[in-house]
């Protein structure tokens, strides 16, 4: 049996290995293995990101960043499951985030 890819899934598929992926990240922690927790909230969090109606996220917008008050995101185009930009008062370099780490409106 082959395993399906993230872009393959629909969205209860999704929510099912998002919990998958935070509970071995849960037990990675709880062994005090931090290498292997932050490789499966990383994978959680691109999962996410397949959830996220990129439609919905606007070129030139600024986004508050997921999980820190203080940074900020210009998003300069969308690729796939990433926000290309710019972290405002950071450095000029160009990065890609996850979709699921922009804060989007309600």
């Amino acid at each position: 049996m082959t395993e399906k890819k993230l872009i393959e899934m629909n969205m209860h598929e999704l929510r099912e290995i998002v919990g998958i992926y935070r509970e071995k990240a849960r037990k990675a922690e709880t062994m005090g293995v931090v290498n292997e927790y932050e490789v499966w909230m990383r994978k959680a969090l691109i999962a996410e990101s397949y959830m996220i109606d990129s439609e919905k996220i606007e070129i030139g917008k600024v986004y508050q960043l997921i999980g820190n008050q203080k940074e900020y995101f210009k998003v300069e185009r969308i690729k796939g499951v990433f926000a290309w930009g710019f972290r405002l008062g950071a450095t000029l370099d160009e990065e890609g985030i996850p979709l699921a780490l922009l804060q989007l409106d309600a």
